[in-house]
């Protein structure tokens, strides 16, 4: 039985009822190297098993149109964020893995866009639900990912503390919690930071993506730095470089007296523009919103019809339910599997599935907490809730 186990497939390993949590200190490569050496084996089992990587973004990395794409976004991205870059190579180190490999992870299908014309296989998952209500405040999310993520991500807790002040936002001091896909900067899924700043992340897929321009992977690993909603802002805008793909993020920061959550709909900067677009819904006390992966109030053409059919689907699901009021509530939408192809929790065992919902979390605002869960969250209990520390109390 051993044996059989030890010669057991990575695609094969089944749902596994963990999530690793790393807690780290020191500079961005420090903290950086922690995570790639202590989850290497994760990221380089990620690395073999990642079909858009291996079979789109590396071969034309060896041609000279993905190069030239790949070598202009780097350059943009080393001028805006250096500090992130050496977060990233300290990943590479620590896994024992290539630079250019991780790089392109972050590049998504920008690489395969600009430089050929054509789309690679892309995730078409994440809903996001806030309520928000005068006895509930809560943002909960489920994390959907291409197939071969499942099992390949873990949670970073992370304090970074900077003799000098780091990249275009001159940031000196980061403290955040993010859940992270393995190889991956955090950011780019549910996280928050000390300064109470919460938020959730559903990828949007715009036809026109740019090169040269900053990834939105690193947008929402610098929003992590972020003290206030005027902030917040200033960093999704990216003046003078503007991001080179889309997302929606879905955001509150705790002890802010107004109680307002915010859905921020964020598309590639123009051709001949220097800023993201961004499209800003308050979601005031009172209210709820729910939301997917396509643009619901930006007008942006639109690619990936999988993801949009999806989301379709998924948001028609939604409505069929009435409206949310509280925690439980949420969590019975986020766990509907009634969609057929398109379900909103997706656990589909077949050996063709592209996508599976990895995680659900479930953050609790006044409470300040986060629910994790690695399975269904209507049939399991989370797997840990850990709190959200605010700066004042670390």
């Amino acid at each position: 039985m051993i044996g059989d186990n030890l010669m057991m497939a990575p695609t094969n390993i089944p749902r596994r009822q963990a999530i690793p949590v790393l807690y780290t200190r020191g500079s961005h490569y420090d903290v950086g190297f922690d995570m790639g050496r202590t989850f290497a084996s994760i990221i380089k089992s990620f690395l073999q098993l990642c079909n858009p990587l291996n079979e789109s973004y590396l071969p034309l990395y060896n041609k000279d149109e993905g190069r030239k794409v790949y070598n202009e976004t780097l350059e943009s991205v080393k001028k805006s964020f250096p500090q992130y870059i050496r977060e990233l190579e300290g990943i590479a180190d620590g896994a024992q893995v290539e630079f250019h490999k991780l790089f392109l992870l972050h590049m998504d299908e920008i690489t395969a866009i600009c430089a050929n014309g054509t789309q690679a296989v892309a995730p078409v998952g994440c809903s996001s639900i806030i309520v928000n209500n005068e006895k509930s405040r809560v943002l909960a999310h489920t994390e959907d990912a291409l197939a071969a993520t499942l099992n390949h991500f873990y949670f970073v807790v992370a304090h970074i503390i900077n003799d000098t002040p780091q990249g275009k936002h001159k940031v000196k001091e980061e403290h955040f919690m993010s859940l992270c896909y393995a190889g991956h900067l955090p950011g780019y899924t549910m996280s928050y930071n000390h300064h109470g700043l919460v938020f959730t992340i559903n990828t949007l897929s715009a036809l026109h993506l740019r090169s040269g321009k900053t990834p939105r992977h690193f947008i929402t690993r610098s929003l992590l730095s972020a003290e206030n909603f005027d902030q917040a802002l200033t960093i999704l805008k990216d003046e003078g470089v503007g991001a080179a793909d889309g997302c929606s993020f879905n955001m509150t920061f705790i002890n802010d007296e107004s109680r307002k959550f915010y859905n921020i709909e964020m598309a590639p900067v123009l051709e001949d523009g220097t800023a993201s677009r961004l499209d800003i819904k308050e979601v005031c006390c009172g209210s709820h919103n729910c939301h997917a992966n396509r643009y619901e109030r930006l007008c942006i053409k639109e690619a990936n019809q999988r993801q949009l059919d999806s989301s379709k689907s998924r948001m028609n699901t939604f409505a069929d339910y009435p409206t949310p009021h509280c925690k439980a509530d949420a969590i019975k939408m986020l766990s509907d599997c009634s969609g057929c192809e398109y379900c909103v929790f997706i656990e589909n065992n077949s050996p063709d599935e592209v996508v599976k919902t990895i995680a659900v979390g479930v953050f609790d605002i006044n409470e300040k907490t986060i629910a994790l869960y690695s399975d269904n969250p209507c049939t399991t209990k989370p797997q840990c809730v850990l709190p959200l520390i605010l700066k004042d109390y670390i």
